[in-house]
């Protein structure tokens, strides 16, 4: 069973540390079996707002998890408590994969684990990471950023976006669009998408693709081009592509082909169709383009991602 260590101290933020929760912390065993091993890890009970957690082990128990998420930070002006720091780096030192929630960003910048890394948090603070963490390349226009071993996202709703994303590593995305839809959030942002985007999440019918989005979604086997995309919306090219900056942060060649990447990735989880039949379904056409999207999107073949997330 992966185990989970959310590490809590006085000052962190009650929203990222209740998505935290939310979604390694619920008993998911339903849905996956086994899920997380979830623990809050503080050295003493900890003050969240008007709120009073009680941890489960002391910070010298994050250097057991798999995982370790270091939820926002509320005061960035001053430096994190040092045994926080301490623990936190030595929970690396383990071998624990960090995770960062807004402003955390700053707790695992504090540690050292930022230096020769991306790395990101709330737009408003990039500057001050950057200042304050000059080895790292803080990146002020993307959701999250994934270093591997050391992640981290921007705030509030991408918070989100990187718990979901963790799943999603550790159980497949159709694992994790389940989860998104237990929790009626949208199943996948990309870590690159533009922070400061003005609606993040489209809802239906507030928006003018909000009947493209869906029909293309029904034609991923289909060789849809920019051009059919703005025929169906009744606009032009240009003026597609701007809504699509508006509403998604994106291109609309590169939402489309997110589609497709995603849309292969949940065939290969849940069906045993030959890859040539993933490509057609996914509209890449052949095996061959297939895998070459596939290596630079995922990381890995569709083969390897099989195999990993069919049991």
């Amino acid at each position: 069973m992966p185990s989970v260590a959310l590490a809590v101290a006085d000052g962190v933020l009650h929203y990222e540390l209740s998505v935290a929760v939310e979604v390694f912390g619920a008993d998911l065993a339903h849905i996956v079996d086994p899920w997380y091993d979830f623990t809050l890890c503080g050295s003493a009970p900890v003050r969240v707002d008007r709120f009073r957690l009680e941890p489960d082990h002391g910070l010298d128990h994050l250097a057991r998890a798999d995982t370790v998420i270091v939820p926002g930070w509320a005061d960035t002006d001053r430096e994190p408590p040092a045994e926080l720091v301490d623990a936190v780096r030595a929970a690396h030192t383990a071998g624990a994969r960090m995770a960062s929630l807004c402003t955390g960003a700053f707790v695992l910048g504090a540690a050292g684990l930022l230096d020769g890394r991306r790395a990101t948090t709330h737009w408003g603070h990039t500057r001050e990471l950057a200042r304050r963490h000059p080895a790292a390349t803080v990146d002020p226009d993307v959701l999250y950023v994934d270093s591997g071993d050391v992640l981290t996202s921007a705030g509030k709703a991408a918070a989100m976006d990187l718990c979901l994303h963790l799943v999603r590593l550790d159980h497949g995305s159709a694992i994790a669009n389940r989860i998104a839809r237990r929790l009626v959030v949208p199943p996948h942002r990309d870590g690159g998408q533009a922070q400061f985007i003005t609606t993040p999440v489209p809802t239906p019918g507030g928006h003018p693709l909000s009947d493209l989005f869906p029909w293309v979604l029904e034609r991923l086997d289909q060789p849809l081009t920019v051009e059919d995309l703005a025929h169906r919306a009744g606009m032009s090219s240009r003026h597609l592509a701007r809504h699509f900056k508006h509403l998604t942060g994106t291109t609309p060649l590169q939402w489309l082909h997110a589609q497709r990447i995603r849309h292969a990735q949940e065939l290969l989880e849940t069906t045993d169709a030959g890859v040539d039949t993933v490509a057609a379904a996914a509209g890449m056409g052949t095996a061959t383009t297939l895998r070459r999207h596939f290596q630079r999107s995922v990381g890995v073949p569709p083969d390897t991602y099989r195999r990993t997330f069919r049991s």
